[in-house]
């Protein structure tokens, strides 16, 4: 790798040839501010917030994506560039809805601590003219407001590198907006309601819908039992919201907040998981042996199903008939639970804590409802729940770490790994290779589906069969996968698609990180990593050895892929068009 010498701030650095000022500032230890920036996604200097000085340069130059070279001074931090950055957060202003006490990103807001940062005191210098600001709330999962847009473009840039596409700039010069074609409402085109848009605004503009009023009026009604369940990966990535140290597992301190919210019982989406993994394990093998369709694919992801449903509409029989985790819980709380303990379904309230806007639409979806009512009532955000434990005054770094409660607390370390792209498969060939080959596996870890890579592949030999295995993260790269499927170039037996990039853990209901550290940091990575290292330390770590799963196959279901199994636990997927 080619080297240059330059100055920055007259501190003397050797970095790589041709990367960015930005990201020679960051080696020097240097924050240069950005909006629009996003690496490898949304590079195109837009916001001019990251403007800095270079000797000889007739005009500040955009740090983002200006290169460096031999001998090039930058200057960061001068009169000049301040005044610069005052001025263009000052003209960000004059076109914003400055409703800053009730917006929900007041706190995490980008635009809003840089012009702290930047001592904006005259937020309407510019005042003018206005455009009229477009209010969309027709999705199930989330609400567009521009009169909160700053036109930094990152949603479009995010909805694209998805390879969805139904989001971006609408009109010209001061009417410019950002808008579907044709200015259709979300619920009429193809969005799959991932929610990477509303993870990667740097604003209000885009935000999740927020299900806590109703969750606490359920909670506060005494004829509602109400039950709550978390998905794997909301235990290291919740006390993100509360300042905590990315990837810190907060389990035990989630169920203590869970319960002093007033929840009948707190339940582990984990249980649901385990569950899922026998019985997709049993549809797999029953595939293989029966001539079934191959390659089969998960169905834990509602954004990946929604995108097949959209855009491989004739490839619906390769998606496992499996429910995901998430409807599940909720499909054995309203059954088998119920039953048990003598409750009406009907006053039972199914709450899923998830890392997924997504799951927002799943629970919402036709045939899932095994009870006669919705499996999930009320599917919140990571970022919901922790507004909830914030506005309840509970302190949730001082509480003290409690356990699940039974039966549904109970789960093994596949469960858990769930949350990390690869974690589905590696669960799962835990489950199918010791069904195949009536051996117990001497290792557990199926090292070859870990890791970040959108696309990864593996091959193994189970009594004298190979089994080929593809693990997919982010949507650009299932239609990658897809396209060979379609064609007849994939010959995977086992695909597991997340529709989010490094799956569950960076989901589009995970908490708000700025782009300064989504730029730099690996969040999918260390998310993950904190859940393996759960897995290590369970002292089961198969699904079919769960004690509880057992059980409520012995008492309910009789065995996997039985009728009544399917009756409870499966469901179906129905073509959807483009647009509306």
């Amino acid at each position: 790798m080619e080297m240059v010498n330059i100055k920055i701030n007259n501190m003397p650095l050797s970095v790589p040839k041709g990367i960015s000022i930005l990201e020679a500032a960051r080696m020097a230890g240097i924050e240069i501010p950005t909006l629009c920036y996003l690496k490898k996604i949304n590079e195109i200097g837009a916001c001019r917030i990251c403007m800095v000085e270079v000797k000889g340069a007739r005009s500040l130059v955009t740090a983002c994506v200006y290169p460096v070279n031999e001998g090039m001074e930058i200057f960061t931090n001068t009169e000049r560039v301040r005044k610069s950055r005052k001025m263009t957060l000052e003209l960000i202003l004059s076109t914003h809805d400055r409703k800053c006490l009730s917006c929900v990103r007041s706190g995490t807001c980008e635009l809003q601590q840089l012009c702290k940062e930047f001592g904006v005191d005259d937020e309407g210098r510019f005042d003018g003219a206005n455009p009229v600001h477009e209010y969309d709330d027709s999705a199930i999962h989330m609400i567009r407001d521009n009169g909160k847009c700053i036109l930094c473009r990152r949603c479009v840039a995010a909805c694209q590198a998805q390879h969805i596409s139904v989001i971006g700039a609408n009109a010209r010069g001061f009417d410019t907006h950002i808008g579907s074609a044709f200015e259709r409402p979300l619920d009429s085109v193809a969005c799959v309601s991932c929610g990477q848009c509303i993870v990667n605004c740097p604003t209000g503009a885009i935000y999740e819908k927020d299900d806590t009023a109703k969750v606490l009026e359920a909670i506060n009604d005494p004829e509602k039992f109400v039950v709550v369940h978390t998905a794997p990966s909301i235990r290291v990535t919740l006390g993100e919201c509360f300042g905590m140290h990315i990837g810190t597992n907060v389990q035990g301190k989630m169920v203590a907040a869970l319960r002093r919210l007033g929840f009948d019982k707190v339940f582990d989406t984990d249980f649901g998981a385990d569950l899922t993994i026998v019985e997709e394990a049993n549809e797999f093998l029953g595939r293989v042996q029966n001539g079934g369709v191959l390659p089969m694919i998960t169905s834990c992801s509602p954004g990946w199903i929604k995108y097949c449903e959209h855009y491989y509409p004739d490839m619906l029989d390769h998606l496992s008939t499996c429910k995901s985790p998430q409807q599940m819980s909720g499909a054995i709380i309203k059954t088998w639970y119920a039953e048990k303990m003598g409750i009406d379904p009907k006053d039972i309230v199914v709450v899923g804590i998830m890392p997924c806007t997504a799951k927002k639409f799943e629970a919402k979806r036709d045939d899932q409802a095994a009870s006669g009512y919705p499996d999930v009532d009320y599917s919140l955000t990571t970022r919901e729940l922790g507004r909830m434990i914030e506005s309840a005054g509970i302190y949730f770094k001082h509480l003290p770490d409690e356990e699940f409660d039974n039966p549904l607390g109970d789960s093994t370390g596949a469960a858990v790994i769930f949350g990390a792209t690869g974690g589905v498969m590696e669960a799962a060939l835990r489950t199918a290779v010791e069904k195949l080959s009536g051996e117990e596996l001497k290792s557990l870890d199926f090292t070859e589906v870990r890791g970040t890579d959108g696309i990864k592949e593996a091959s193994y030999t189970v009594n004298g069969m190979e089994v080929k295995v593809c693990v997919v993260s982010g949507l650009a790269n299932a239609n990658t996968i897809m396209e060979k499927v379609k064609n007849g170039t994939a010959d995977y037996h086992f695909i597991e698609i997340m529709g989010c990039p490094g799956g569950c853990v960076n989901g589009g209901g995970q908490p708000i990180q700025h782009a300064v550290v989504r730029n730099f940091v690996d969040l999918r990575a260390r998310r993950a990593a904190a859940l393996y290292e759960a897995d290590k330390d369970m002292p089961l770590r198969k699904s079919h050895e769960s004690e509880a799963v057992k059980r409520l196959y012995d008492e309910f279901l009789g065995e996997p892929g039985s009728h009544k199994a399917h009756e409870v636990l499966h469901t179906s997927y129905v073509a959807r068009p483009k647009y509306k």
